[in-house]
Formats: C-alpha cells, sequence, structure tokens
C-alpha cells in the first residue's frame, strides 16, 4: 500500500517501479498455484491473463 501511494505521489524511482512489478509476478504466480491445488480453472485462466497482459506491457516500455 505504501508503495502505491508513492507511485501517485510521485516518489518512486526505477527501482521502486522494479519491485512492485516482482511483487506482482509473485503475486500472479502465487495466485495461479492457489488455481492449481484448488483446480480452479478461473483462478488460473485470470492469472494467466493477468500474467500476459503485465509481460506485454513490461516488455514494450
Amino acid at each position: 500500500m505504501v508503495s502505491l501511494n508513492a507511485t501517485r505521489a510521485g516518489l518512486s524511482n526505477e527501482r521502486t517501479v522494479s519491485r512492485n512489478v516482482f511483487a506482482l509476478l509473485v503475486g500472479i504466480f502465487l495466485w495461479f498455484a492457489v488455481g492449481v491445488m484448488w483446480k480452479d480453472r478461473a483462478i488460473m485462466v485470470v492469472h494467466m491473463g493477468a500474467f500476459i497482459s503485465l509481460m506485454a506491457g513490461y516488455l514494450n516500455s
């Protein structure tokens, strides 16, 4: 939450943004793992879509 507020306030730098992206990737991976454990395809599909869109945006920036 603190990093989100710092980003909105313009207090972030390249290093902070990289940490945020890394934290988001970890969260996506962990939720995907939860979907696998629960055998819930909806969770897996949503998080694969989030991963693909995040990577597409990150690589195109």
